[in-house]
């Protein structure tokens, strides 16, 4: 049988994946470690928290925190890494989160001798505590991880403590943009709708996974209490303009009560150090302190 470039390429693209997929199962300690770049904001915070930041010698441009993380040189977008731009910084090793790529640059990276290792990504205190043991493997700091993973463990049962008996959760709507009129919110499966029941509060939209533009009836029937954004260093005012002069917007509780919270991006969403912060930050907010 003879296969045409196209099922060549999906042929490709799945063994890449499937590659991947491995990798992100079969974490080790790193034979050298002493040139890492570290691809995704959390595990940067995270080798960071370790006290292992001196073996950093790049990041993606997730990567904003803290501050110290910023002045390292910054190889490009997880998603859309250029081989060249990570090989320019003479790695011993590479540790990404789980969805960084894409597959054939990290091929191209393997291929010119860069151990690379994919550290799994889940939306929830488990998958934060994961990252942190995986982080600490790859490392092979195993006894720093698990006391920093305990600590946040600790953290994040306390802050849950406090709404565990809610008997009136708030609906939120977390809202990524909104442009042209066009309300453009998270579903399920993302960072946001797992900030928001780490926070004992219910995600208004649940009819699809991912992030995309909702209808008009769409905004009317998930009937947020409460509107939910990142906090972005824009003019706060014009998009409140948008978002509250939305026809849609405006008939819901959180319009009617322009009820509205924001939060740095990567501090809200990043599912790493923070994240217990960030809840009790976003559970305030919700729910008063």
């Amino acid at each position: 049988m003879t296969l045409s470039f196209r099922h060549t390429g999906i042929i490709a693209a799945t063994l890449a994946t499937l590659v991947l997929s491995t990798a992100a199962q079969d974490l080790h300690a790193f034979q050298d470690s002493s040139r890492l770049v570290s691809i995704g904001g959390s595990l940067t915070e995270i080798i960071y928290a370790l006290g292992e930041e001196d073996r950093l010698v790049a990041r993606d441009q997730t990567a904003l925190y803290p501050a110290a993380a910023a002045a390292l040189p910054d190889v490009g977008y997880m998603r859309r890494l250029a081989p060249e731009g990570v090989l320019s910084v003479g790695p011993t090793a590479l540790l990404v989160v789980e969805g960084s790529g894409p597959p054939e640059a990290l091929e191209v990276l393997v291929d010119a001798g860069v151990e690379y290792q994919t550290v799994p990504e889940s939306f929830s205190a488990e998958g934060i505590l994961t990252k942190v043991r995986a982080v600490g493997q790859a490392l092979d700091v195993t006894d720093k991880a698990e006391a920093l993973a305990s600590e946040l463990d600790a953290a994040l049962k306390a802050v849950q403590a406090r709404t565990a008996d809610l008997t009136d959760r708030k609906r939120v709507l977390f809202v990524l943009s909104v442009e042209g009129g066009k309300i453009q919110a998270s579903g399920t499966d993302t960072a946001a709708n797992g900030i928001i029941e780490l926070a004992g509060a219910l995600n208004a939209v649940t009819e699809y996974p991912g992030y995309k533009a909702l209808t008009e009836e769409a905004i009317i029937a998930a009937a947020p209490d409460v509107i939910l954004m990142m906090e972005r260093g824009e003019d706060h005012s014009a998009i409140d303009a948008d978002l509250f002069g939305n026809p849609a917007i405006a008939l819901t509780p959180a319009g009617r009560d322009h009820a509205i919270i924001r939060l740095e991006g990567s501090y809200l969403l990043g599912f790493g150090p923070r994240a217990p912060q960030a809840v009790t930050d976003l559970v305030d907010a919700l729910y008063g302190e």
